[in-house]
């Protein structure tokens, strides 16, 4: 076998293979054996027929076709191997030439995993801000855990910020209700800036049966472009006013809370939970920074068909949400007031960044031999056993050597991640 390459992009290529008779010969024995089985010979039983006998029974043009096939598939991995490339998916095969018991001649095109040049990933320039914790945050969580403990009850007066009213309500936008502007029995803190400015103050001086209407404009950065901007009527039926009436934040709370004798013990815990959670998201986002300087810093084709599937997969998750939603994708990307074409425009983006991060680590983990042991592996997937023990499903799935290695190469990225970050303090 003779193999030629030929560049086609930096992540595509095309490999010419020649195959001289010894190749189709062994193509053609594996062929006559295949074949052989579903034959019939008088003085043979089926499938015990000889090669040389059978060869005489099979029509020439079956057989051609059947050794061509196997010639092919039994050599071109071993093309790609021998010009150390990797293909991405099955090559694309187009036979050019074939003499049968002579030669034969092909091409194997296909999308590789392309040749990334890292940047010097040491010197990053990214910097780790340090995690804060402000009375305000510790404040936010006590307010959070007073209104836990709130108590509701109904008053006939009239609604005042800090109440909670439940309401119907139609939005419309020049006299036609629009998507998601209309509830029935809804309850909402009046002051909780859940709704757009002016909703809420609408409310507030108005009592139980009173029909109104609030005439709002949408602010300009709204998120749903058709509203974005927009003048709209609500119309507002009030049904009930409820007072809430909000523990004392002081010792007697903190009690309720747990194992805290004071308000200052539980202010301690929650400034040490929040001191935490800061630091691993600050965690998260410098290793989300540092990969996205080392993919500016590095040279990384993105094959288009691995930009493909992270489009795909992003385009299914928004689909997932949108369904828990009662939502179609179509219905997401007229909520947003988006095209699919300037929607998938914007995604590729996104996609061909993962591609580009994915392909970044994964060679950084090769050159720098990062890697983790079989035993540590098995105990991830372990303790993965322990978190679905009740989904006989998930546990028979993590006994799959494909799951075992996709959990192996998370784990490995991972580890390229935290060296990274080891070697841009």
């Amino acid at each position: 076998m003779k193999t030629k390459s030929k560049k086609l992009s930096d992540s595509r290529v095309e490999i010419t293979v020649t195959l001289d008779a010894n190749d189709l010969k062994a193509a053609e024995e594996k062929a006559i054996e295949k074949l052989s089985k579903e034959i019939k010979v008088s003085g043979f039983r089926q499938g015990k027929v000889p090669a040389d006998v059978a060869k005489k029974f099979i029509p020439e043009n079956e057989l051609n076709a059947e050794t061509i096939d196997i010639a092919v598939r039994t050599t071109v991995i071993n093309a790609f191997d021998e010009n150390k490339k990797s293909p991405l998916v099955m090559p694309s095969i187009n036979v050019t030439k074939y003499v049968p018991g002579e030669m034969a001649e092909y091409t194997a095109t296909a999308d590789i995993i392309p040749e990334v040049k890292l940047g010097d990933f040491k010197k990053l320039g990214v910097k780790k801000p340090k995690a804060k914790v402000s009375e305000t945050d510790i404040k936010n969580v006590l307010e959070n855990l007073a209104n836990s403990f709130a108590e509701k009850k109904v008053v006939k007066r009239a609604a005042k910020l800090g109440d909670e009213v439940i309401i119907d309500f139609v939005g419309k936008k020049d006299g036609t209700p629009f998507d998601g502007g209309s509830a029935k029995d809804y309850h909402l803190e009046l002051g909780s800036k859940s709704f757009i400015p002016g909703f809420e103050d609408g409310i507030v001086g108005h009592e139980v049966g009173d029909k109104f209407e609030l005439p709002l404009t949408f602010p300009k950065d709204y998120g749903v472009k058709d509203l974005a901007g927009a003048k709209t009527v609500f119309e507002v039926l009030l049904k009930q006013v409820n007072e809430i009436v909000k523990p004392e934040i002081d010792d007697k709370m903190a009690k309720k809370c747990g194992p805290f004798k004071t308000l200052a013990d539980l202010k301690a815990d929650i400034k040490k939970n929040l001191s935490l959670q800061n630091e691993h998201q600050l965690n998260e986002k410098y290793k989300d920074e540092l990969v996205q300087a080392l993919v500016k810093k590095s040279t990384i084709p993105a094959p288009e068909i691995l930009i493909n599937d992270q489009l795909r997969m992003i385009k299914d998750d928004i689909t997932r949400n949108a369904a828990t939603q009662g939502m179609s994708f179509e219905d997401y990307l007229k909520r947003a007031g988006e095209t699919e074409e300037n929607w998938e425009k914007e995604a590729k983006k996104v996609a061909e960044m993962r591609v580009k991060a994915s392909l970044a680590l994964q060679t950084l983990a090769v050159n720098e031999k990062i890697t983790v042991s079989d035993d540590l592996v098995m105990a991830k997937i372990n303790e993965l056993k322990e978190v679905y023990k009740k989904s006989p499903e998930a546990i028979k799935s993590l006994k799959d050597p494909n799951v075992k290695m996709d959990i192996k190469n998370r784990m490995i990225i991972e580890e390229t991640l935290n060296y990274l970050v080891k070697v841009n303090k």
